[in-house]
């Protein structure tokens, strides 16, 4: 907190400073016998009319009377990462993307509007890097229109908890009525400790997903647009970057006891898919298979790794802190004003 030369706490932020990154301390009970002090860090997404509301890494937002506030200042926008490959937002928003190609997809101005037949949010959702070239309320009417025209609700992707992130994107989706729905966390390791790991579970590689890999995979009934986005095919037929799928044969006439799935991207090898059979957890399958595919990315060149977790799913994300994984950054999607949640769009490409 601030301090000044007289030892008193002072604020240092005003409405002015909006947009940038902020450490508050507040009255949590104002008007109590005894005072109470809470502390928060994040952006400093809006200060109106006496309210002020701050974005932490998670996504969360946090209001509160500017008449509480008892300290503020300015902090760095993001602090410095001790360990995993440097990498920027974007660049990882980028690769996310290309990773998990849509069926479709249009510019809107530096936004891309993706979408795949209802087959997950992330790829049936705006990936808003940059400017949309129109006002924001011009541009989320656009957003509604071309996903109301394919019979699917409108869906905005964006991130928190990084340099470069969107903390003031979802201050004014959420001002607006859009609803956040999902929440995941961007982690990112190097690829070669995961490759070190020794090999022992007969894993087989192979660059399309057949059956067996299907009937583990946790989505049933996988349309032709799912193989599609699984593939990474752009639409027309465009071959995306280098993929792969992993699995360990099961009993005879069983699903395979674990599956995995890698795609490789220049410097970058993203992991999704890995599933293991619930009567072969904790065997190590999920370490085998993910060791197998990075040694397959290895010797295509990549050198640094990303994958996505749910921030409640406690044993992937011991599994992947193990393995040398940090986390990045946090996405989510907004969904319009108005609309339910379709059932048909889950957005768990990750289970331990």
């Amino acid at each position: 907190m601030e301090i000044s030369a007289q030892g008193r706490l002072e604020v240092r932020i005003t409405p002015a400073d909006v947009g940038k990154r902020v450490s508050v301390r507040r009255l949590s009970e104002p008007g109590a016998a005894r005072e109470k002090f809470t502390d928060t860090v994040g952006v400093l997404t809006s200060w109106d009319h006496g309210v002020v509301m701050i974005t932490q890494r998670s996504g969360e937002s946090v209001r509160f009377p500017e008449t509480s506030l008892v300290a503020g200042k300015v902090v760095p926008a993001a602090p410095a990462r001790r360990r995993g490959p440097a990498a920027g937002y974007e660049e990882l928003a980028r690769v996310a993307s290309r990773a998990w190609r849509p069926v479709e997809s249009e510019p809107l101005g530096q936004w891309e509007l993706r979408a795949a037949g209802g087959f997950t949010r992330r790829a049936n959702s705006v990936l808003p890097l940059g400017d949309p070239g129109r006002p924001l309320d011009a541009a989320l009417a656009a957003v509604r229109r071309w996903y109301g025209e394919r019979g699917l609700p409108a869906y905005v992707q964006t991130a928190t908890g990084a340099e470069g992130t969107q903390e003031l994107l979802c201050a004014e989706l959420e001002r607006r009525g859009w609803v956040r729905e999902v929440t995941a966390e961007v982690w990112t390791g190097a690829l070669a400790p995961v490759a070190d790991r020794p090999a022992g579970a007969d894993v087989r590689l192979a660059r399309e997903a057949d059956e067996a890999w299907l009937t583990r995979y946790q989505r049933k009934g996988v349309s032709e647009v799912a193989l599609k986005v699984l593939g990474s095919q752009a639409g027309g037929g465009a071959v995306g970057p280098s993929v792969w799928f992993a699995s360990v044969p099961g009993a005879p006439g069983e699903a395979p006891a674990a599956i995995g799935r890698c795609v490789v991207d220049g410097r970058w090898a993203g992991f999704a898919a890995v599933e293991v059979a619930p009567e072969r957890r904790r065997q190590g399958l999920a370490t085998e298979v993910m060791a197998a595919l990075a040694r397959r990315a290895l010797a295509e060149g990549a050198s640094a790794a990303w994958l996505q977790v749910e921030s409640d799913n406690e044993p992937a994300r011991a599994l992947y802190t193990a393995l040398g994984f940090s986390r990045h950054h946090a996405y989510h999607h907004f969904r319009e004003p108005g609309e339910r949640a379709p059932q048909d769009l889950p957005d768990r490409s990750w289970t331990p």
